[in-house]
């Protein structure tokens, strides 16, 4: 009995059963046997300008929406301009599936031409990959990249397909299930961890619920509120988990780390006990680690086991899904409380909000009368209101957006946390005004990060993708430039760019399709973001030109002790002194 469909059309129908709505990509020879029943596909295929675009829009349509974002570029060149899409997916735990065209299979290993092994190099940077030769395989390996790419600690897949995979004859069988030896993610947590973790909560004076991103990937941010409800203990919410609880919530003390609050920072460093739900210990937010929150005994509940003792070593690990365990962990402290086991923590939270009003975040405006990045962000952020999409470049503007706009819900803030990629935003926000078309998405950029993957704007133009993008020019790759100020006796090596004379951003802007706006002046700021505001037909880019030597404060120094938090240039009070 004959075959009757190609590999191809085995990829695009095994496409169509995993759910996806819409992909980026770019066609090239290796994958081109897949682009002819893509033309026929009800997936909308958005063709990107670059194949970083497709990887970045691909996770800004994952972080916006929850769900799976996909990707399909070419073998050599076309796959590794993914390298660093997958990466950053796989560093802030981003479910994604890119698929790549692969030279034909006798050619594999022959340097044949445009061949990458894409698989051997991005096998550290994915949370499982791919090669596929054979085209029965081809509704298999896709079923299980999603599944894979979806559940557990969720992050990026590659399928590398060869093109006479692609071109040969098979029928198509869709998996009714899967069972992956070895791949068994642990969900529901163990009864006595639990029950571990609510003694010590109800035995606890100082405690901290340490938010990390993992709250926000277990669509637990309800089941949250709930959780601080019950234990009326001080919340911080680590920069990948800006949203999971309302910064308007009074005991919210902000974000930690590196450019957290004086408040944030401090609490973990006097806490007795750490709640730390889906975050990882990251350096950023715990400076020198054998100086961080010396004190606390450690709850740490996350969906990675790996995670676990990785950088801390823990007094209760919980294992488990993030909304089951928080599920289970509410009602365990409640049990807790009603049998007269708990601590008064009166003196605690008032001595939290005491350090959340002495050292709130706060800027100058600058003496010369130029515009302060930090209004500018700040009034788009009150301007757009809550229900809007902010998505960051990384460096000074980054920080500044995750300090000044007010985040109510989950899923309203994107950035490159782990990975730190400069020209993430744009395609990031295409991807994520695609997932979420009803919401208003604002890429908040700087003018270095802009003038990396700014290409993608052509891409929204013409596929009525709009975004509206605020460019941060203090002409500077800005955070380098903080660091030479403060480390390096300000010796500006390579980091001025020039761009408030080259490019002219708003005329390139015209030149993309997109309308280009510009802003010079602090009293024209609300009128321009206003401006903006109303156009909903095109993209709209606003070169905002800011003050050049505005600072992101407060700041730990690399390698340093988070008790050596410095609020613009003058350390914090000796928080020894402080009675708790």
């Amino acid at each position: 009995m004959s075959k009757s469909i190609t590999g191809a059309t085995s990829l695009v129908r095994s496409l169509e059963h995993a759910g996806v709505d819409v992909m980026f990509g770019i066609p090239g020879g290796a994958i081109l046997p897949a682009y002819d029943p893509i033309f026929d596909s009800s997936i909308r295929h958005i063709l990107v300008r670059h194949e970083q675009g497709a990887g970045h829009a691909a996770t800004g349509y994952a972080q916006a929406t929850g769900r799976v974002g996909v990707c399909i570029v070419t073998s050599g060149p076309g796959a590794t301009n993914l390298v660093t899409p997958l990466a950053d997916a796989h560093m802030d735990s981003v479910p994604m599936v890119a698929i790549t065209g692969q030279v034909a299979s006798a050619f594999i290993g022959t340097d044949a031409f445009q061949e990458a092994d894409i698989r051997g190099i991005t096998m550290p940077v994915t949370k499982h990959n791919y090669l596929i030769t054979d085209p029965d395989e081809i509704p298999r390996a896709i079923a299980e990249a999603f599944h894979i790419a979806a559940t557990g600690r969720p992050g990026p897949v590659l399928v590398d397909i060869s093109k006479d995979a692609l071109q040969k004859m098979t029928d198509f069988h869709w998996p009714t299930q899967i069972d992956l030896a070895g791949y068994k993610p642990v969900t529901r947590p163990n009864a006595e961890q639990i029950n571990q973790a609510a003694r010590l909560i109800a035995e606890a004076k100082r405690p901290v619920l340490y938010v990390g991103g993992g709250v926000i990937k277990a669509n637990a941010a309800a089941a949250l509120l709930k959780l601080a409800a019950v234990t009326g203990a001080p919340v911080v919410t680590t920069l990948m988990a800006r949203g999971a609880f309302p910064d308007s919530h009074a005991q919210h003390l902000g974000m930690p780390g590196m450019h957290g609050t004086v408040a944030a920072v401090t609490a973990l460093q006097k806490a007795d006990l750490l709640i730390t739900l889906g975050a990882r210990f990251d350096d950023r937010v715990t400076g020198k680690l054998s100086t961080f929150a010396p004190g606390a005994k450690i709850i740490h509940a996350d969906i990675d086991p790996a995670e676990i003792g990785k950088n801390r070593q823990v007094d209760v690990a919980i294992i488990g899904d993030l909304l089951e365990v928080i599920g289970e962990l509410t009602p365990a402290i409640e049990a807790e409380f009603k049998a007269g086991r708990q601590s008064d923590i009166t003196g605690w939270v008032k001595q939290c909000e005491s350090w959340k009003r002495t050292y709130p975040l706060g800027y100058d405006q600058p003496e010369d009368g130029s515009v302060s990045p930090q209004q500018v962000i700040q009034r788009i952020g009150q301007l757009v209101g809550p229900d809007g999409i902010f998505v960051a470049g990384v460096g000074q503007h980054q920080m500044w957006a995750s300090q000044y706009v007010s985040f109510e819900k989950p899923r309203s803030w994107l950035n490159s946390g782990g990975l730190g990629t400069m020209g993430y935003a744009v395609p990031a926000a295409m991807g994520a005004k695609v997932g979420r078309p009803e919401a208003a998405v604002w890429a908040i950029d700087g003018d270095g990060c802009f003038q990396m993957t700014n290409q993608e704007l052509v891409t929204c133009a013409l596929n009525q993708i709009p975004i509206k993008v605020a460019i941060i020019n203090n002409e500077s790759l800005g955070m380098v430039r903080q660091w030479q100020t403060l480390f390096y006796n300000s010796r500006y090596s390579n980091t001025d760019l020039h761009s408030k004379r080259i490019p002219d951003f708003a005329k390139l802007a015209d030149a993309m399709g997109c309308i280009g706006l510009r802003c010079e002046k602090r009293e024209d700021i609300d009128r321009t973001i206003e401006e903006a505001m109303a156009i909903n037909d095109q993209p709209v880019v606003i070169d905002f030109s800011v003050h050049r030597d505005a600072m992101v404060w407060p700041m730990v120094a690399a390698g340093t002790s988070n008790d050596d938090i410095m609020v613009a240039r003058e350390l914090a009070p000796d928080w020894d002194s402080q009675e708790l």
